[in-house]
């Protein structure tokens, strides 16, 4: 389905090399806010107390958030669970605390506000339990890198495999590179926004590639930019149908999920944005500066060649 269609191709090869020259930069001060910053990591990494309580009625969420944050804590994780009645509550290691001392000082600060609130479970996330989640989470995009590339290397070509890893780990480091800078909280669940970028990512370029070796069958009198421009022009319609619908479910968890699902859709916004920049001005760049051609796409029919020299020997 097309809202509008552009009749004459936009020269997005044209600006390649400004574009990617900011990409380079961006991606260079993503870098750097990484090394220098660091990532600011939530329970889950570096470990603390993990408290289930329950209420006779449906919990206010900011109340025992405000609640928790007046004993000094930072960095509380509050959600429900279950039903609307059950909360979670995540409480970062203290030098000198143990579990069951945070865990008693948050439900009597708790009881002080609402009597009925009673404890369920709580138990200790060691930073051994930590440093695992961190090993299995590298592990997985690890996987997802790979399995991306040898996808892209057998559907098209290694030109467009190597590009499109390229471009989807930009979009990777630039996420982390956000939250570094602002030192945003760093949880499982942004770990799997990250992952989902990649995928999302890959999606693009894959549509982006699919038109590309389209067009070097369709078009055999156009270059190689001329059918890259073309092949970025045609799919306009259907890259803004869907990151714009995309988008908007995003914006809707951004700005109503709550606090549970803000570095999640946080994650995911950024890497929406620069999901559709990294395919047209990262992917497809890269693609052309490696010299893809319509031979690399398209091999050439050998010529049957047997019945060329059949009058050669023959006896006159």
């Amino acid at each position: 389905m097309e809202f509008f269609k552009i009749k004459k191709d936009i020269p997005f090869m044209k600006n390649a090399l400004v574009f990617n020259a900011i990409s380079f930069v961006t991606f260079a001060l993503a870098v750097f806010f990484l090394f220098s910053r660091g990532l600011h990591l939530s329970v889950e990494f570096t470990g603390g107390t993990l408290m289930e309580v329950s209420y006779s009625q449906p919990a206010d969420l900011n109340k025992v958030r405000a609640t928790v944050g007046t004993l000094g804590f930072s960095e509380v994780q509050v959600q429900n669970f279950g039903t609307a009645r059950d909360v979670m509550i995540r409480l970062p290691a203290q030098k000198g605390v143990s579990s069951a001392q945070q865990s008693e000082k948050v439900l009597t600060a708790l009881k002080a506000d609402n009597a009925e609130v009673t404890l369920r479970r709580t138990e200790f996330v060691g930073p051994q339990v930590g440093d695992e989640l961190a090993e299995d989470g590298l592990k997985a995009l690890a996987f997802v890198v790979i399995g991306i590339v040898i996808y892209l290397a057998i559907r098209f070509e290694w030109k467009f495999a190597v590009s499109a890893i390229i471009a989807n780990l930009h979009d990777v480091i630039i996420i982390l590179g956000f939250f570094a800078f602002f030192q945003w909280e760093f949880s499982l669940a942004v770990l799997a926004a990250v992952l989902a970028v990649l995928g999302y990512s890959v999606n693009e370029s894959v549509v982006i590639f699919d038109r590309i070796r389209e067009n070097f069958r369709r078009y055999r009198k156009m270059n190689t930019v001329e059918i890259i421009d073309n092949a970025i022009t045609s799919t306009i319609s259907r890259t803004i149908i869907t990151h714009g619908s995309t988008q908007i479910m995003v914006l809707s968890m951004l700005l109503f999920g709550g606090e549970t699902l803000h570095y999640f859709a946080m994650a995911l916004t950024i890497g929406i944005c620069f999901g559709i920049y990294s395919s047209v001005f990262v992917a497809a760049a890269i693609a052309m500066w490696l010299g893809i051609q319509r031979e690399d796409l398209i091999k050439p029919i050998k010529k049957d060649r047997d019945n060329s020299d059949e009058n050669s020997g023959a006896v006159v």
